[in-house]
Order: structure tokens, then C-alpha cells, then sequence
């Protein structure tokens, strides 16, 4: 029997959650021309920018891989909407025109910065940071052999 405790990987998604939404309160606010709301935009998408990185630490390499995937799917789905025009689509949803513009600017800007940060995150680890969160299977075992002659 063996005398270590077998543990699961925490995937911490509120961390995840929480640099999505700090993404979108940095694009929407960062819109402005201002010089106060683009220092706070940038404070808050640094703020998602590290959840993120918490993020990414917990999780496979696999798992950071497709998400990465995803978030590029989901911009490019939202990315779509501008290109039909936010005054056209606001005008076809119910509801307060200015909401349904910040609410798909702020979709925008959260899947932009999270699938940016997820795919620079995943590309640390493919070249050369370690993580703990890999699993035994997915790691590279350094044999004894080398390619350099030893004479």
C-alpha cells in the first residue's frame, strides 16, 4: 500500500470566471478617451490577466489547450456581430439600445483578452515553464542517451 494520499487537481473556474469578467469591465470601460477610465481599464484586465495565470497553472496542459480553442471559436463568433453592426443588432433586440452595445463589446473584449492570455499562458508551457498540474503521463522523461558523441 502505498503511503501518499492521492489528491485531484483544484481546476479553481471562478479564478477563470473572474478574469472573464475583469476582461469585460476593462474593454467596455477602456472605450473611453479618458486618461483616468484607461489607467483603471488596465489596472482591472492586469487583474484578469493574473486570475488567468492562476488559472492556467491549475489546469492541464490539455485542458489549457482546448480552452484556448474555444475562446478563439467564441471571439471570432462574437467578433461576427460586428461585423452585421451593433447598431443593427441592437435595434432588431429588445431592450435598451446602449446596454446591448456595452454588453457585445464587453463579450468582445473579454473572449479577445482571455483567448490571448490563454494561448500565451499555454505557450510558456509549451517552451519551456514548468507546472505542477501536468499529469505523470503528459511530462517528457529525459533519458540517459544523448545525440552529441561522448568519445
Amino acid at each position: 500500500m502505498h503511503d501518499v494520499i492521492p489528491t485531484t487537481t483544484c481546476s479553481g473556474r471562478l479564478l477563470f470566471a473572474v478574469s472573464l469578467a475583469c476582461f469585460g469591465v476593462a474593454g467596455s470601460v477602456g472605450a473611453a478617451d479618458a486618461l483616468v477610465p484607461t489607467v483603471g481599464a488596465t489596472l482591472v484586465a492586469i487583474a484578469g490577466v493574473f486570475c488567468t495565470a492562476q488559472y492556467a497553472a491549475r489546469i492541464s496542459r490539455r485542458t489549457l489547450a482546448i480552452l484556448a480553442f474555444a475562446l478563439w471559436g467564441a471571439f471570432l463568433a462574437v467578433a461576427g456581430i460586428h461585423a452585421v453592426g451593433l447598431a443593427t443588432v441592437s435595434a432588431a433586440v429588445p431592450g435598451v439600445t446602449d446596454f446591448v452595445i456595452h454588453s457585445v463589446t464587453a463579450a468582445t473584449w473579454a473572449t479577445l483578452l482571455a483567448a490571448g492570455s490563454t494561448t500565451a499562458f499555454l505557450g510558456f508551457r509549451e517552451y519551456g515553464a514548468t507546472s505542477s498540474a501536468d499529469a505523470p503521463e503528459e511530462q517528457i522523461l529525459e533519458g540517459e542517451t544523448s545525440d552529441y558523441s561522448t568519445r
